[in-house]
């Protein structure tokens, strides 16, 4: 049977039992039905697989031991933060899950003129939990040891503003240049994707001036969702480590 790997939000130590956090004691003693002495893959965010066992078993509680680790080699050498304007239903969950598997360091939701989701107080912050919680499970899936930081929701004006030595990027259909014409960026790469109604005129001039640069990505429009995982594609074919 297949080993389940499991986010651990702590630290774990070797040879040291503990308790599974309780949605993956749920998920573990109630979904999968696992009991003592079955073995189990941990990550806590630090780059490494913990070999674990299974110690005890009740309705509530999972307690483990992680007997050895192994460091995860799969990280991309390219870091990549997207700043994805909000979308509506689930599409701004597809994006930041894809991105997880594509190897995005960091991902921003970005509130903009023509973004249709208005989000605040406990529902954002209800969202906010859920973005991230999408993260880790696609850390989960696609074997990554680093959980990329969803960053907390904030306006595309307040992004832009950012410090930053990243190279700077906005995706345009009218663009010039492409992804094969740019350099290595050797502090990584930041790029802003519109909502479904895009940037407006306004906020491309905003992006320019705050050293964003227009990249086009072919010549057909694409929604916004398949705009952040092709530019995201294309960075990591030319930059990172997609062959």
């Amino acid at each position: 049977m297949r080993i389940p790997r499991i986010y651990h939000p702590s630290q774990i130590e070797l040879d040291t039992p503990f308790e599974l956090d309780a949605d993956a004691a749920n998920h573990v003693g109630r979904v999968l039905r696992m009991t003592a002495e079955q073995e189990l893959a941990l990550f806590c965010g630090d780059g490494f697989d913990y070999q674990t066992v299974i110690t005890n078993v009740t309705k509530k509680h999972v307690e483990v031991v992680a007997k050895n680790k192994i460091s995860v080699q799969n990280e991309s050498p390219l870091s990549i933060h997207l700043a994805q304007g909000i979308s509506r239903g689930d599409k701004m969950d597809f994006t930041i899950q894809k991105s997880v598997e594509l190897g995005i360091t960091d991902i921003t939701p970005i509130f903009t003129e023509r973004c249709g989701v208005k989000l605040k107080g406990e529902r954002l912050d209800k969202k906010h939990q859920q973005w991230q919680k999408i993260a880790i499970a696609a850390c989960e899936q696609s074997g990554r040891a680093f959980v990329p930081t969803i960053h907390r929701p904030i306006e595309f004006k307040e992004f832009i503003e950012q410090k930053t030595e990243q190279l700077k990027l906005n995706l345009h259909p009218r663009a010039s240049i492409s992804v094969s014409s740019l350099t290595m960026p050797e502090t990584g790469v930041r790029f802003v994707i519109g909502p479904e109604g895009g940037l407006n005129d306004q906020e491309i001039e905003a992006a320019n001036s705050a050293g964003y640069q227009d990249i086009l990505m072919g010549p057909r429009i694409l929604r916004t969702e398949t705009a952040a995982l092709t530019l995201l594609t294309a960075l990591q074919v030319k930059f990172g480590d997609l062959a």
